[in-house]
């Protein structure tokens, strides 16, 4: 449905002034998504798991240099066609909850979603409302302004959005920051009800516990590259099916698996970046 094949993503440092130097923020990813399913890009805060995301969607900072190639559908993603598709057949549900306009309300907002996909005025008012009402967002949610909002509500409503556009491909940045469990789990499943519609559902994160009960594959990325791909039934026990080391270490470093130090030094350092992530 979507594949990555050997991207490399560089931004400008500026040491000074005068003085440029590039970082190398994502290293020859090879990456595939499969349609109908929840795929979990999981690390810790600078593994350019969000990077990734903005760049299968088209929205890198224009003085980044991007090598590699995607493709979507088997055709190649360039930027003409990134743009066409975005908000079409691309969604990305952004981790900021300033993505909601602060001045306009709810369904307004929606209805604006349901137009650039493709509908008339009329059509996506009726649309707006239903996609809010599938998300249990009734009565004065659908008038309310953002910041009337809950933290759980504006997410639903960012997803409303993704879902009124009939997107294919949903991206979502670290959708559960800052929600209690009520509220995410609400959010969790809704994603998790698109992949079981029929769409690829990205589910970037760098909390493996809540991303393990909707996902079907996990990527682990590390240092702007992926370690490992293995399916969600993998992350049990002690981890042993799992190849690579790192991915068993975030796995025995849960607190669910009572912070494990089975996996040696390497699980003492996912302790610690899992503390900073």
């Amino acid at each position: 449905m979507f594949t990555i094949d050997q991207l490399s993503l560089q931004l400008p440092l500026y040491a000074s002034w005068w003085k440029r130097e590039w970082v190398t923020c994502l290293d020859n990813v090879s990456l595939a998504f499969a349609t109908g399913e929840v795929h979990a890009l999981v690390g810790a805060s600078g593994a350019g798991k969000s990077l990734l995301a903005y760049a299968m969607m088209g929205l890198l900072p224009a003085h980044a240099h991007l090598t590699g190639q995607l493709y979507y559908q088997d055709a190649l993603l360039g930027e003409s066609l990134q743009r066409r598709l975005r908000g079409r057949e691309l969604a990305l549900i952004p981790q900021s909850l300033s993505a909601l306009d602060p001045l306009v309300r709810t369904q307004r907002q929606v209805a604006w979603a349901a137009q650039r996909a493709g509908y008339s005025s009329a059509h996506a008012w009726q649309a707006s409302q239903q996609s809010l009402d599938h998300y249990q967002l009734h009565g004065r949610a659908q008038q309310a302004y953002a910041h009337e909002l809950s933290g759980g509500m504006a997410r639903r409503v960012l997803t409303a959005m993704a879902h009124v556009s009939q997107a294919q491909l949903v991206i979502a940045d670290e959708p559960t920051v800052g929600l209690d469990p009520h509220q995410r789990q609400r959010v969790l499943s809704a994603f998790r009800e698109l992949a079981d519609q029929g769409k690829t559902v990205i589910l970037v994160t760098h909390d493996l516990r809540h991303a393990l009960p909707i996902a079907d594959r996990v990527t682990i990325m590390r240092n702007g590259k992926p370690v490992e791909t293995a399916s969600a039934s993998a992350f049990q026990g002690q981890g042993s099916s799992l190849s690579s080391a790192y991915a068993q270490a975030l796995w025995l470093a849960l607190p669910d698996n009572d912070f494990s130090t089975h996996a040696g030094s390497q699980a003492q350092q996912t302790e610690q970046e899992s503390t900073v992530a």
